[in-house]
């Protein structure tokens, strides 16, 4: 097997990591094979192949049907090499038997998401392993090549805010075209953006709590700057106006997937105000 890191060995005792969680950030082509199949060792070579010039785009998991017979038989193999793809834990396209290149090429077409989705889709598994300055790197790329994607535009002033980054993250969310549907996150989270932005100066009572919450909340601090803006508000609900409300509701846009967290302010948000 030619060494490359998209091109895996794969077992049973590694194939719900290797195959099935793999294929929640990067599809995986699965070639079900064994040594001694003829038509497998003929088609191999072009499956790993076209695997190499995808350069990521997906990888190629091989697994020998004579020592994984459990797993061949869990996916209904009969005939090899069969060969299958999967995307988001589940199979969504295969074939039996080798084929020429040109017609793995276009079943791999068929199946495999736009470029700009793989993009996605990268930079969203760099976000949820905590990797913010390398997705930032990919959006700005992408974005670079397509200055009004949307959901770019929206993924990079996420990350700037969670990185602290106010005035890039307004930036960014800025470029969220407005007759698009993602416009109305975006423009909840400007709040925010702007709240961060703003520049510290000596300042007291509630105007120096407001700008210590500023500074919890670049740093990641989010639950600490939420408690500290809700004590504004309970000295004062109608301090800057309604703008406390605005940044509370905005960050906790921005802790969407923390449940629990959002749920939690919310009622305390709901009964200092009500």
């Amino acid at each position: 097997m030619a060494n490359n890191e998209h091109i895996i060995e794969v077992n049973e005792s590694n194939f719900v990591q290797d195959v099935l969680e793999r294929s929640k950030r990067q599809p995986v082509l699965v070639d079900f094979w064994a040594p001694w199949c003829g038509p497998c060792r003929m088609l191999s070579p072009t499956l790993e192949k076209v695997t190499r010039e995808a350069n990521g785009a997906f990888a190629l998991a091989k697994i020998n049907t004579d020592d994984n017979q459990q797993l061949a038989r869990d996916y209904g193999v009969q005939g090899i090499p069969a060969v299958k793809l999967f995307r988001n834990g589940k199979v969504v396209g295969e074939f039996v038997g080798a084929r020429p290149e040109p017609q793995v090429r276009d079943f791999i077409k068929a199946y495999l998401p736009a470029p700009t989705d793989a993009v996605l889709a990268a930079a969203q598994a760099l976000i949820d392993e905590g990797r913010l300055p390398q997705a930032e790197l990919a959006l700005r790329d992408l974005l670079a090549k397509q200055p009004h994607h949307a959901e770019a535009a929206l993924k990079l002033g996420q990350v700037l805010l969670h990185l602290g980054r106010g005035a890039e993250a307004e930036e960014a969310l800025r470029r969220v075209p407005a007759d698009d549907p993602l416009a109305v996150t975006a423009e909840k989270l400007q709040p925010l953006a702007r709240f961060m932005a703003a520049p510290n100066e000596a300042a007291e009572g509630l105007d120096a709590m407001y700008q210590t919450a500023a500074d919890l909340a670049r740093q990641h601090l989010y639950p600490e700057a939420l408690d500290v803006l809700l004590d504004v508000l309970r000295k004062n609900r109608t301090y800057r106006n309604g703008e406390v409300k605005a940044v509370m509701l905005a960050m906790l846009e921005l802790l969407g997937k923390d449940e629990a967290l959002v749920k939690t302010y919310q009622r305390r948000l709901a009964t200092v105000l009500f």
